[in-house]
């Protein structure tokens, strides 16, 4: 695959967050189960050989374990949900008058748990949604694509987003290497055997990449004008307010009628202090890549499940949101489970994931002269 058939990586973190936010609207275990097996099969088809694309697995894991502390919370800690289907009886111990309102211990009802596993998946939802993202979309070109008016904060985030999948990765690479010399790989001593030398890799690579920046130019800017400085500060400032204002307005009854006037000032100013802000940093692009037709219905696909999911939402808020006093079992709901398959798309519209180059492989096998 040649390098203008890849998708842009800005279509992939629109379809991972657009996914996420329709994970933000609904409670339903069944919808939250199939948004993170559409994410799932997608990452499956279309992830590259690369490193950084290793690190669905990490997030899968994260998201299990906040899944895990919030049920745990829940039995430990209690939670406002009445309930009266007891399923097991702790001790309680006894707490400050002005501890009132929180307990350790005590009664564990079917609601609670419930609750707490509906409200834990969403966020597993999310977490794994995010995972999605990042082992879709190559970091390193999603920075080409940013406007250069946030090319310095961009940078700040695609090293903390690409932090997590080096550490993956060199986690698993050095458990490999203690395997095949023997050595345990797991447990509190393989942790620290571990744990010290990838803490070590981390901290030279930073002081590597600090180095290159440096030589690179980071943080230097062309000489713009007071007045151009000050109306990208008054243009960003007053258009990131009126999103927050407009955004405030649409979520609320009062606010419907000015909302979406003020939402899109607001959108259309800190746009044009973005443009303007791009003047101070001098920088090309070699090569950008192109929003072509796969990488606007890759990105359509995800914001037309988040859409029909927020619409549905609004709609029918019992199916989505299913209670859990008195305890009934939660249905799919048709069409809002139709919408999730929308997120499918990019599996069958994308291109093929590049396959690895034999020139770069570490070991590779060679004939021995005859």
């Amino acid at each position: 695959m040649t390098a203008g058939a890849r998708l842009h990586p800005g279509a992939w973190w629109l379809w991972a967050l657009a996914l996420g936010t329709a994970a933000t609207r609904t409670t339903n275990p069944l919808l939250l189960t199939l948004l993170i097996a559409t994410s799932a099969y997608v990452v499956a088809t279309c992830r590259p050989d690369a490193p950084w694309a290793r690190s669905y697995g990490g997030f899968v894991k994260l998201a299990l374990a906040v899944l895990f502390i919030r049920l745990f919370f829940a039995v430990a800690l209690g939670s406002p949900v009445p309930g009266t289907h007891v399923i097991v009886a702790l001790p309680e111990l006894p707490l400050p008058d002005w501890a009132q309102g929180i307990r350790l211990g005590g009664k564990v009802t079917a609601e609670t748990l419930l609750f707490a596993l509906y409200d834990g998946l969403r966020l597993a939802a999310l977490l794994i949604c995010v995972g999605a993202a990042n082992a879709l979309a190559d970091p390193a070109r999603l920075l080409k694509s940013l406007p250069g008016a946030l090319y310095e904060m961009g940078v700040a985030v695609v090293v903390a987003l690409t932090y997590a999948p080096n550490l993956i990765a060199d986690v698993q690479r050095l458990r490999a290497a203690r395997r095949l010399r023997g050595r345990p790989d797991r447990g509190v001593r393989g942790l620290l055997h571990v744990g010290l030398p990838v803490l070590e890799g981390a901290l030279e690579r930073s002081v590597a990449l600090a180095a290159a920046m440096d030589a690179r130019g980071y943080g230097r800017g062309a000489d713009v004008p007071a007045r151009v400085r000050r109306t990208t500060t008054a243009l960003t400032l007053g258009g990131l307010l009126g999103v927050c204002a407009g955004t405030y307005g649409l979520l609320t009854a009062e606010g419907g009628t000015y909302g979406l006037p003020v939402l899109l000032v607001g959108l259309g100013a800190a746009l044009a202090g973005l443009r303007l802000g791009g003047r101070r940093t001098l920088r090309t692009r070699y090569r950008p890549d192109r929003w072509d037709v796969r990488a606007r219905l890759v990105a359509g696909s995800g914001v037309a499940v988040a859409a029909l999911l927020t619409l549905a939402a609004a709609r029918d808020p019992a199916a989505l949101n299913p209670g859990v006093v008195p305890l009934v079992a939660p249905t799919l709901p048709l069409w809002p489970a139709a919408a999730v398959l929308l997120g499918l798309l990019p599996a069958f519209v994308s291109p093929a994931p590049r396959s690895p180059d034999p020139s770069r492989d570490p070991s590779p096998v060679r004939k021995e002269p005859s």
